[in-house]
Formats: C-alpha cells, structure tokens, sequence
C-alpha cells in the first residue's frame, strides 16, 4: 500500500509540475507591473495595490493602422505587460498584426506561448510546421471571422493573400510570449554564426550563407 502511495504521489507532483512549467497562477488578486523599479524577476515586480487606477488595466490604440512600409509588409503591435501592466502574472496577452497586400509576418516561434489568431478584415494564407522527424507543414486560407491556432513553440506565419489589406487580432498564453523570427536569428545573430556551421547545416556552398547573412 505504501508503495502504491509513493507512486501516486510522485504522479501528482509530476502532473503539478507540468501545469505549473509555464506561468504559475497569481497569489493575488492582481499585480500590476512597476515600471519604476530596477529589480529583475521572472516577471515585473508588484505595484503597491493601494496605488492602482483603472488606467493600469487599459490600453488605447488597436483600433489604428499599423505602419506596414517594411520589407515583410507587416507590422504587429503588442498589447503586452510592458504596454499593460494590469496583464502582469496574469498569463495573457494579445497582438494586433497588419498586413500590406501580399504582406508577410515571417516564420517565427513564440517559445513561451500559443497563439490564437482571428482574421478582422481580408484573406491570409497561415501555417505551421511541425517538430521533428516529421516537419510536417500545415497550411490554411482564412477569411474574415476565421480563426486559427499556433501550439506553442513551432515555426509559424501568415501572409496576405490578395490587393488589399488584412487585419488580425491574436490573443497568446503569456504574458510576455517572446518572438524568435527564424530569419533574423539564423542570419542575423549578433555575433554571427560562423559561416561554415550554417553551409554544412543548409548543404549550400558557403557564398550563399555570405549573402543571406548580408541581408540581415
């Protein structure tokens, strides 16, 4: 019997774990961010609940057009704890994306988050793929009113698809869910990646890896 406790114990604490390997509950009713403080934690220190307004919980902007004049023809604005501190502890956080016509917001990873995306105005072609061995690559068109998700942690995009412009809103299971753009970090890490590693890794000629990285 004991040894069947033991075993159901350690079962428990090991799902308790699991659930808890992202972003643990709050103790409080809330814990808006200071932004006034210089200590680090893993998260953004409490403000003095006595001091709170409503503004700590608001923020103002996603009804405008974000600036899309870029290569990607993209531009995503955060609504995060550091744009609204009321989100801190709180495990959540949204974006608004904009696209260009045929605009792209370019394959990425959000290592601390899923992603849940709903198409406000225009077509994308979204997609994902999986990890590996299979790297298996699944895509879908969306229309207005559609919605799609991005499990946490692989290589995802979207692009608009057609003249005119798009328009999404999604909603990410943390509260700072972090964006590795896969261009940016395997041809413009600072400092480089050695140019022989990413030849062997992408089987071209070196040369090749000189010009991606110069764009970068």
């Amino acid at each position: 019997m004991s040894n069947k406790l033991m075993i159901l114990s350690f079962v428990a604490l090991t799902f308790g774990s699991l659930a808890l390997a992202y972003e643990p509950k709050p103790l409080q009713d809330f814990c808006v961010a200071d932004p006034n403080t210089s200590v680090k934690v893993n998260g953004l220190v409490c403000k003095n609940p006595m001091q709170v307004q409503a503004n700590d919980f608001f923020f103002s902007g996603l009804h405008l057009r974000g600036n899309t004049s870029n290569p990607a023809g993209s531009k995503v604005t955060p609504v995060f704890a550091t744009q609204l501190p009321g989100l801190n502890t709180l495990g959540i956080s949204m974006v608004r994306i904009d696209y260009a016509p045929w605009g792209l917001n370019p394959p990425h990873t959000h290592p601390r988050a899923t992603e849940i995306l709903t198409v406000i105005e225009g077509t994308l072609q979204v997609g994902f793929v999986t990890s590996n061995p299979d790297n298996r690559f699944i895509t879908k068109v969306l229309q207005k009113g559609d919605v799609f998700v991005f499990p946490v942690g692989l290589v995802h995009f979207q692009r608009s698809i057609g003249n005119g412009y798009a328009v999404a809103i999604a909603a990410l299971s943390s509260q700072n869910p972090g964006a590795i753009t896969i261009g940016n970090a395997v041809f413009g890490a600072n400092p480089p990646i050695p140019g022989d590693i990413l030849a062997k890794a992408f089987q071209v000629e070196k040369s090749v890896v000189d010009q991606l990285q110069s764009k970068f």
